[in-house]
């Protein structure tokens, strides 16, 4: 049987570099939190500061003048935030994709990029709901978009899509949470039990919850995470579905097809993957996680991306497609037209005034993506960082397509209008990402961003049919021929 030969004479390669131990993933990992902090995260850590006190700045002032500031005019209602909404939401899903869906298939690769995802799907998604919140205009009155009973007998209206928002949203947020925390149980311990200082013994010790490593505790743990993982994986397919019904249940030309819950799934993961792989990225050179978060990661994410591509290109085919099959000529002219920019003119003598938005995003989503066929692209970060950014920014722009171009042309060239945000949407925007930069970065500071527990897991000293003293005896070997890869 082949599983009772090393790795290499069945053709098989190391996730981590040969020799590696589980004291090395151990004083990797947790040095990060033990050390002082390196020049780099301050780098990163004070302009997002900054960006977090423009976010509070705006929301102040918009809080005190009103939803006006906003750029709410006729006809593209609400089209920044929800634009905004929606992408964030979508960047939260590579979080449980990558820890739910490849943990039940048993792909361990994920082992080093998991807590990176599923932090990421956490602080994403407190981004989203913060733009559906606002959008109320009196935040304060929110709760009353939750069933709780009160003197009034009044109820939410369960048909309103803000509702289905509502719920998708918080089901994600709650399983995810719960997802993350429990696997993040064993490493606290780990921490605990490595504190010199009383103060972070009893914080790491409380959030541990008492765990000890016991082999009744492992069983409980593992069987845990795995109902935890099934219920997150249909959660991923949920809760965009529920966000494109907003769009797809309407009559808007541009919105009403029944591709949309495949279409904003798929896109969700691509993105997902794409701000997954550039903040690893930036994390792993900071913190010099090289040998943890090797290229055979990155490649396989590279891969990853070029599929979730391919399906949204095909996605981004299919409408044109549905457009001209289904004999509607709405729909056909916002594709034509108001997108693509072709045919003719209209009565203003606009050709498809937003047609620069289309063609950005089949550059970044579609034609980008293509050089990861290539295996030196792949492999090269430079070239990996650009294309996850420019991924990034073509899904925002597959979102503001889809959102302001269907609203500004409609049924009724009458009520036509153009789209302009104001200073408090960039604004506003743009302090999301110092929210979310923040919190990523406290994150990466004081918990561990790779789990240690799960990374041990894949050395070949964990492999049951590896005796103890074959497994010393290869890595007595490798330890000899290359460095100590951790350190």
């Amino acid at each position: 049987m082949s599983d009772d030969k090393p790795i290499v004479e069945i053709g098989e390669t190391y996730l981590l570099p040969q020799g590696t131990t589980v004291h090395d993933i151990t004083e990797a990992v947790s040095r990060v939190t033990e050390n002082k902090a390196p020049r780099g995260w301050w780098i990163c850590f004070l302009p997002s500061v900054s960006l977090l006190g423009l976010m509070t700045a705006v929301i102040a002032y918009l809080l005190a003048m009103g939803i006006g500031v906003w750029g709410n005019n006729a006809p593209a209602y609400w089209g920044w935030d929800i634009t905004n909404f929606v992408w964030w939401i979508g960047i939260g899903h590579a979080g449980t994709l990558i820890s739910a869906i490849l943990f039940l298939f048993r792909q361990k690769w994920r082992t080093s990029i998991n807590r990176f995802a599923e932090a990421m799907t956490v602080m994403a998604v407190l981004c989203a709901a913060m733009f559906p919140a606002l959008h109320t205009g009196r935040p304060w009155f929110d709760y009353y978009l939750f069933p709780i009973p009160n003197q009034m007998q009044m109820w939410p209206n369960f048909k309103s899509p803000l509702m289905w928002d509502v719920f998708a949203v918080n089901t994600y947020l709650t399983i995810s949470v719960i997802f993350w925390f429990v696997g993040l149980i064993p490493d606290f311990a780990t921490l605990r039990d490595r504190s010199e200082t009383m103060l972070r013994r009893r914080i790491y010790g409380f959030l541990a919850l008492g765990w000890r490593g016991s082999h009744r505790g492992w069983q409980h743990y593992e069987r845990a995470y795995l109902i935890f993982a099934g219920i997150s994986t249909p959660l991923v397919l949920s809760v965009h579905s529920v966000v494109s019904f907003d769009f797809a249940t309407s009559v808007i030309p541009g919105w009403h097809t029944t591709i949309f819950p495949p279409y904003f799934v798929a896109g969700a993961i691509f993105s997902g993957f794409a701000l997954v792989m550039t903040m690893m990225l930036i994390v792993r050179a900071v913190f010099g996680m090289h040998n943890l978060v090797n290229i055979r990661h990155l490649d396989l994410m590279n891969k990853f991306m070029l599929g979730t591509s391919m399906i949204v290109g095909y996605a981004y085919a299919m409408e044109f497609f549905i457009a001209w099959y289904s004999g509607n000529p709405y729909e056909q002219w916002v594709f034509l037209h108001n997108r693509a920019g072709f045919a003719q003119t209209d009565s203003l003598g606009n050709w498809g005034p937003l047609w620069w938005s289309y063609w950005a995003m089949i550059g970044c989503n579609v034609l980008v993506p293509q050089i990861f066929w290539f295996q030196k692209c792949r492999t090269s970060v430079p070239i990996m960082f650009v294309a996850t950014i420019l991924i990034n920014i073509g899904m925002w722009f597959e979102r503001f397509v889809i959102i302001v171009t269907s609203l500004t042309q409609d049924f009724l060239p009458s009520s036509w209008g153009n789209f302009h945000p104001t200073w408090i949407d960039v604004g506003l925007y743009l302090g999301t990402f110092g929210l979310f930069l923040t919190l990523f970065l406290l994150f990466v500071r004081w918990i561990p961003m790779i789990a240690i527990a799960e990374l041990k897991a894949t050395l070949p000293g964990a492999h049951p049919n590896l005796h103890h003293g074959d497994e010393h005896d290869h890595a007595h070997a490798h330890a000899s021929a290359e460095p100590a890869p951790a350190e």
